[in-house]
């Protein structure tokens, strides 16, 4: 392995849909500065993402000071949400039941016009406390936003690389090669040995220490074009073939911060252990 070095980061402010590429981001307890605060949920409450829903990756979320969004899409008016005040209702992401502030009533028209299925959107107003880590992987009051699971995914470019050669001799080489857009990282790593992420277990990025909790398991997101939500069937193919542990198809690492502080493009990672 060389000198490893974070190569890019990314934030999604709302689950599901576009997001951004700062040139750096403050860490915090959840995850970094405004990942993944807001989600779209049906009317039972249930979370919405890409799973059910591929044109979500087609509305980009802009982070606005404060924390509000600018909802933008092809062929659609934007629009500004500020961060809602008021009651709290109850959704649903996966197993966990959370708080959450809906959003003015505009934000759950624009996008329930853009998905063509009644949906509302709804915001994490205290990330400290809504939402516990699993405990199997957490420490007493460990938290985490509207994220899969786990406060900041890593990938690695070198991981990318050896995924997309074995794509190529695969049976589908001509859905290859796969960006890293597939994956929505937080933070990717340049300068590494490919799947030498497999067997980190803390790792350090600039002045931030994180533990690096599980394996990231991959879904039929990562089937879907990021730019025109359309699906194939790689990379989930070609990670069945090469990539299972136990029952989960892995890539990416997923990762809870031990400090605070900013990562910023072009910060040293150190394995740590």
């Amino acid at each position: 392995m060389g000198n490893p070095s974070l190569h890019s980061i990314h934030v999604h402010p709302l689950k599901a849909a576009r997001g951004f590429a700062p040139e750096e981001a403050v860490v915090e307890p959840w995850g970094l500065a405004g990942d993944r605060r807001w989600v779209l949920v049906d009317g039972s409450g249930k979370v919405i993402t890409q799973r059910p829903h591929p044109r979500m990756t087609l509305a980009a979320a802009g982070l606005l000071p404060g924390g509000g969004l600018l909802l933008s899409a092809s062929g659609r008016a934007p629009l500004t949400v500020p961060v809602p005040t008021g009651g709290t209702v109850t959704v649903e992401i996966w197993r966990d039941k959370v708080e959450a502030v809906p959003a003015h009533a505009a934000a759950h028209a624009w996008f329930s016009d853009h998905l063509g299925v009644p949906v509302r959107l709804v915001h994490l107003d205290d990330p400290a406390t809504r939402r516990p880590l699993d405990p199997e992987y957490a420490r007493p009051g460990e938290t985490v936003s509207f994220a899969d699971g786990y406060p900041l995914l890593l990938t690695t470019l070198a991981s990318l690389d050896a995924l997309n050669a074995l794509v190529a001799r695969g049976d589908h080489p001509d859905e290859g090669p796969l960006p890293m857009s597939r994956f929505r990282p937080n933070v990717v790593v340049d300068g590494s040995d490919a799947w030498a992420e497999d067997d980190w277990r803390r790792v350090a990025i600039g002045e931030v220490t994180f533990r690096v909790a599980k394996m990231c398991g991959r879904c039929v997101v990562t089937t879907t074009d990021q730019d025109t939500g359309e699906r194939g069937r790689e990379p989930l193919r070609t990670l069945a073939r090469h990539r299972r542990f136990g029952d989960q198809l892995v890539f990416g690492q997923n990762l809870v911060p031990e400090s605070g502080g900013t990562v910023r493009i072009g910060d040293p990672v150190r394995v740590l252990e």
